[in-house]
C-alpha cells in the first residue's frame, strides 16, 4: 500500500516554516492599494490627517469665510437654473399681482419667479444675499485679526497679497451680484459705478462705452455681469483659497504665545479625528445660521422697489454694507472741478470714487514689506504679536477703522438726516472734519492705551498680582502683597521681540565693515517713530531680582520662602 502524499500543512508557510496569514482585506482594500501604488495617496492623506490646528477661537474667522463662500456656491448653483440674465424686455405675468402687465426686463421678471413661483426660490436667494454678506465681513474682520497680530510677517506676505486679493474679489462678486435683479436699487447702485468709470481722466467715457455697451445703460451689462458673477470671479476665488490653504499648509499655522510654542512647532489638535469634528459640526452651525437669517430676515424685496428706469432713482437708496464707505467718501467730498477745454475733470467723484479705493488696497498689499522695511527685521515668525505689544501698528490699524467708519456714515447721511431731524448739509461738514480729526484722535488714544498696557505687562511681570491684602512689617510700614504670576503667564508677557531703532548708516557699518545695509536718515526717524516709544520689557536679571525681592518680604512676613523659577526666554530682546 503506497504512503500517501505528503500534505502541507494548511497554517504553515511552507518556505519560511511560519504560520501562514491569512489575510481576509475589505473588497475595495485592493483598490485602495492599486491607487496608493500609482498616486501615492496613502503618504498624503497621513500628512493631512496629522496636520496640527491651533485652539484659539480667532482661526474660526478664516473658516467662516470659507464655509460661507461655500454656501454661496451651492445656493448659486440653484438661482442660475431659473435666472435669465438678458435686458429685453416682456411682460410680466408672474404670481406677484401688483406688477402683472408692466414691461419689465427678463432679469427682473425671473428673480420675480425665483421669489414667489419656484419652490424654495425665495429662502434660497435671501441664503444666497445673507451668505454673500457675511463672506465679505468674515474675509474683512479675518484680514484685521492678521494684521493686528502680525500674521503677515516673513514667510507669509505671499498669503496676505493673497488675502487682499481675496477682499477684492469677495467686492466685486457682491457688487456684480445685487446687481443682476435689475431692480431700481440695484440700477442705482449701477448708475453709481457708471458715474465712477466716467470720472476717469480722458478714457473714462470710453472705458463707460466698452463696459456697458453703448450708453449707460446699454443693453449687454447685466449678461456681462453674470458670466462675470457666476464664472470669472468663482474660478479666481477658488483659486486663490485654493493657494491660500496650500500655503497655509506649507507654513503651518501661526499661533499665539504660550508655554511651549515657539517659533519651530505648533502647539493644537489634530485634523483627525479632533478638529475634523469641530470643523464639520462649526461647517453646519454656519449653514444653519444662513438658513435661519434666510428664513426670518427679508433683504433685497425687489417687488417693493420695481424694475429699473433709468429716469428715476430710490429715495434713501443705500447699497450693501460694504460699498457704504465709497458712497459716503463720494457724498462728503468737496466740489472740485477743472474745465480744460471742452473736458471736464470731475475729481469729486473720481478721487473719493476711485483714488481712495486704489490707496486703500495698494496701502495694504505694500504693508508687510513697509514694516519690514521700517523694523529692519529679516527673520521668520510664526509667533503672533499681542497687539499691545506692536502699539504703532495698532493704533494705524485702529486709525484706518476709523477712518473707514466715518466715510461708511457718510453714505446714509441722507437716512441720518431724515430720522434724527438734522440738517443734510451739517452733517456733511461734520464729517468732512471728522473723516480727518478723527483718525488722527484715534491713532494717538489707541498708541497710549497700547503703552499703558505694555507697563502694567512690565508691571505684573516684575511684582507679580495684587493680592488685595495690606501687610504691615515689624517697623511699622505697610505695602500690598503680590503673587508671582504662573509661569506660563509670563512666558507670555517677556516672550515678544524688541527691535532696536535703526541708526542711520552709510553703509560701511559701526566697525568700519564695508557691505552693511545702508540707513538712510527718513529711515532711521520713522524707525524712531515706529518703535521709540516701546516700554522696554524686564530683562532676566530684572526678573530675578524682583522675585528675590518678594521672597524676601515673604520671609519677613513669616511666610515660607518660595523658590521662583524664571524662564530661559525672559532675557531675551
Amino acid at each position: 500500500m503506497a504512503k500517501p502524499t505528503t500534505v502541507a500543512d494548511e497554517g504553515r508557510d511552507v518556505l519560511n516554516g511560519r504560520p501562514a496569514v491569512h489575510d481576509k482585506k475589505h473588497p475595495l482594500a485592493g483598490s485602495a492599494a492599486a491607487v496608493d501604488e500609482r498616486l501615492g495617496v496613502g503618504k498624503i492623506t497621513k500628512f493631512g490627517l496629522r496636520k496640527v490646528f491651533p485652539d484659539h477661537w480667532s482661526f474660526l474667522l478664516g473658516e467662516i469665510a470659507l464655509y460661507t463662500f461655500i454656501v454661496c456656491l451651492l445656493t448659486g448653483i440653484f438661482l442660475t437654473i431659473w435666472f435669465k440674465p438678458s435686458m429685453a424686455e416682456v411682460e410680466y405675468d408672474g404670481s406677484y399681482q401688483l406688477m402683472k402687465g408692466l414691461m419689465v426686463s427678463e432679469a427682473f421678471a425671473s428673480t420675480l419667479d425665483i421669489s414667489f413661483d419656484v419652490r424654495g426660490g425665495l429662502l434660497l436667494r435671501q441664503i444666497h444675499h445673507w451668505s454673500a454678506l457675511l463672506f465679505v465681513a468674515s474675509v474683512t474682520v479675518h484680514m484685521l485679526r492678521v494684521f493686528f497680530t502680525g500674521a503677515f510677517r516673513k514667510p507669509r506676505e505671499a498669503n496676505w497679497l493673497i488675502g487682499v486679493g481675496l477682499l477684492t474679489f469677495a467686492l466685486l462678486a457682491g457688487f456684480s451680484g445685487y446687481s443682476l435683479p435689475d431692480d431700481l436699487l440695484s440700477g442705482t447702485g449701477l448708475r453709481f459705478a457708471d458715474g465712477l468709470i466716467r470720472s476717469i481722466p480722458i478714457v473714462g467715457t470710453w472705458v463707460e462705452f466698452f463696459v456697458f455697451g453703448g450708453e449707460y445703460p446699454g443693453g449687454l451689462i447685466i449678461s456681462r455681469l453674470y458670466m462675470v458673477h457666476i464664472l470669472l470671479i468663482p474660478g479666481l476665488l477658488l483659486a486663490l483659497i485654493s493657494a491660500h490653504l496650500a500655503l497655509v499648509v506649507y507654513h503651518k499655522h501661526t499661533q499665539y504665545p504660550g508655554p511651549g510654542r515657539t517659533e519651530n512647532n505648533v502647539v493644537g489638535y489634530p485634523l483627525f479625528p479632533v478638529y475634523m469634528a469641530k470643523a464639520g459640526g462649526f461647517f453646519f452651525i454656519v449653514f444653519g445660521t444662513m438658513v435661519l437669517f434666510g428664513g426670518l430676515f427679508q433683504i433685497n424685496p425687489v417687488w417693493l422697489y420695481g424694475p429699473y428706469d433709468p429716469a428715476k432713482v430710490t429715495a434713501g437708496s443705500q447699497p450693501d454694507w460694504y460699498m457704504g464707505w465709497l458712497e459716503g467718501a463720494v457724498r462728503i467730498w468737496p466740489n472740485w472741478e477743472w474745465h480744460i477745454g471742452s473736458t471736464t475733470w470731475s475729481w469729486a467723484i473720481f478721487l473719493p470714487g476711485v483714488g481712495l479705493m486704489g490707496i486703500l488696497f495698494t496701502a495694504l498689499g505694500l504693508w508687510p514689506f513697509i514694516e519690514a522695511w521700517i523694523t529692519g527685521d529679516k527673520r521668520e515668525h510664526h509667533i503672533l504679536d499681542r497687539p499691545r505689544n506692536a502699539p504703532t501698528r495698532t493704533a494705524l490699524g485702529v486709525a484706518g477703522m476709523t477712518w473707514y467708519g466715518f466715510f461708511w456714515i457718510g453714505g446714509a447721511n441722507d437716512i441720518i438726516a431724515t430720522r434724527f431731524q438734522l440738517s443734510l448739509n451739517d452733517i456733511t461738514v461734520f464729517l468732512r472734519i471728522a473723516v480727518i480729526l478723527g483718525p488722527i484722535i484715534a491713532f494717538f488714544v489707541t498708541r497710549r492705551i497700547c503703552l499703558s498696557l505694555q507697563r502694567a505687562d512690565r508691571e505684573r511681570a516684575l511684582h507679580g498680582s495684587e493680592t488685595g491684602e495690606i501687610v504691615r512689617t515689624p517697623e511699622g510700614n505697610y505695602y500690598e502683597d503680590h503673587v508671582p504670576v504662573p509661569a506660563g503667564e509670563l512666558h507670555a508677557l517677556t516672550q515678544h521681540i524688541q527691535y532696536p531703532v535703526l541708526v542711520a548708516d552709510d553703509g560701511t557699518g559701526p566697525t568700519g565693515v564695508a557691505g552693511t545695509p545702508k540707513v538712510s536718515r527718513f529711515r532711521e526717524r520713522l524707525s524712531r517713530w515706529y518703535l521709540g516709544r516701546d516700554i522696554r520689557k524686564p530683562t532676566r536679571e530684572e526678573l530675578e531680582d524682583a522675585h528675590h525681592h518678594e521672597a524676601q518680604h515673604a520671609i519677613g512676613t513669616g511666610s515660607p520662602e518660595e523658590d521662583v523659577k524664571v524662564p530661559e526666554h525672559s532675557g531675551r530682546h
